[in-house]
């Protein structure tokens, strides 16, 4: 357990190029520049929000000089898709804004968060902003989560704990908690506990061992289940997510939520999740890349976390700041660092062509066959 306890840190230090926006000298890129690049660093849809949805939002244009706007019923069209009541939903701009939300709301007066390292750590940078701490726990030796450790860790700092913090599938590693897990997990807590699941990427897990946790909100229990439009649907730059959780913690939710959503993605989320064809084809399009990626990969002498998520992680066997800016150059955006994990790379999985640039690129940066092999960290 001791080993698994870091305070709270800013990881920017280990970053080795400039932001996205930027070029590699530093300078913002042009709109064209941009455009051009292989985005393959935030795990977006490549393709962009289906024709159901760009209509829907267009039709919404008409209410944009309003402020008591007809919104097209989003949150009631969220809660039939789960079969909930409108009480147990509360929508954000992003899901980044629900995990902004379950940090205001829990971590009062100095309470603490678990949760495992690497993760998806908005939720740890958000506690520091509290003055808040966090219990991070190291992953087991296959990359999964710990969920003994997690329960024995909650047990230990109970009364200085407001939440426990689950992301399935674990971003940046793309591995999932099994449902056994899941409930083991919600079993062996201290009664009454709040869980955050961040289920980002449910949408593409394949894996017959996985489930949402939704039905736990059903059965009353303090799970809070954080969803996105972002991901599968392609509404990244929109912002739009959402929270399922039951009455009493949506309440408490509320009073720190800003909700600043267009009338435009309110449109479009309602149109996006009648709209399963879209999804289905988005999901089949990527993780026919992903598998087709990651293979080549592994002829190459890499080895490829088995993700169920739209990105992987490739082991480099050497620090990925030493290859990210080469990427960069040659007009490729790869995943930042993720400590303690400084010798994986995380790659979005993109278009054909993005995917075709990135092995290519990959196979001028880094030795392949019997080097890669032989190549040991450095």
């Amino acid at each position: 357990m001791a080993a698994g306890y870091f305070g709270l840190r800013s990881d920017s230090t280990l970053l080795a190029s400039p932001p996205p926006e930027l070029g590699p000298d530093g300078r913002p890129l042009s709109p064209d520049a941009f455009d051009k690049l292989a985005k393959l660093s935030f795990n977006e849809n490549p393709y962009g929000p289906p024709e159901s949805v760009l209509t829907a939002m267009t039709d919404a244009m008409k209410y944009a000089n309003r402020y008591a706007y007809p919104d097209g019923g989003i949150v009631q069209a969220i809660a039939d898709h789960h079969g909930v009541g409108k009480e147990n939903v509360l929508l954000a701009a992003g899901s980044t804004e629900i995990l902004d939300v379950v940090d205001e709301t829990f971590l009062e007066g100095g309470k603490k968060v678990i949760g495992v390292e690497p993760t998806f750590a908005t939720v740890y940078e958000f506690a520091l902003g509290l003055k808040a701490n966090a219990i991070r726990l190291k992953l087991l030796p296959d990359h999964r989560q710990d969920i003994p450790a997690m329960i024995q860790a909650a047990r230990e700092n109970q009364k200085d704990l407001g939440f426990v913090y689950l992301v399935n599938p674990n971003n940046p590693t793309g591995i999932v908690v099994t449902k056994q897990e899941v409930r083991q997990l919600l079993d062996g807590l201290p009664e009454g506990m709040p869980v955050l699941i961040d289920e980002a990427y449910h949408h593409f897990v394949e894996s017959p061992e996985y489930e949402t946790s939704i039905p736990y909100v059903k059965e009353g229990r303090p799970v809070i289940v954080a969803r996105t439009f972002s991901k599968i649907v392609g509404l990244a730059g929109m912002r739009l997510g959402y929270a399922v959780a039951p009455a009493g913690l949506i309440a408490r939710m509320r009073k720190h939520a800003v909700a600043s959503i267009n009338a435009m993605v309110k449109w479009g989320g309602v149109a996006a999740l009648k709209d399963t064809e879209a999804q289905a084809r988005c999901k089949g399009l990527t993780l026919d890349l992903r598998k087709k990626t990651t293979a080549e990969l592994t002829g190459l002498g890499y080895n490829v976390l088995p993700s169920e998520a739209n990105f992987f992680m490739v082991h480099l066997r050497r620090p990925v700041t030493s290859v990210i800016g080469e990427f960069h150059q040659r007009g490729i955006l790869v995943g930042r660092p993720f400590p303690p994990m400084l010798d994986y790379m995380r790659v979005s999985v993109g278009s054909a062509d993005e995917m075709a640039r990135f092995l290519a690129a990959f196979k001028e940066i880094l030795p392949v066959g019997e080097a890669a092999t032989t190549t040991r960290p450095g």
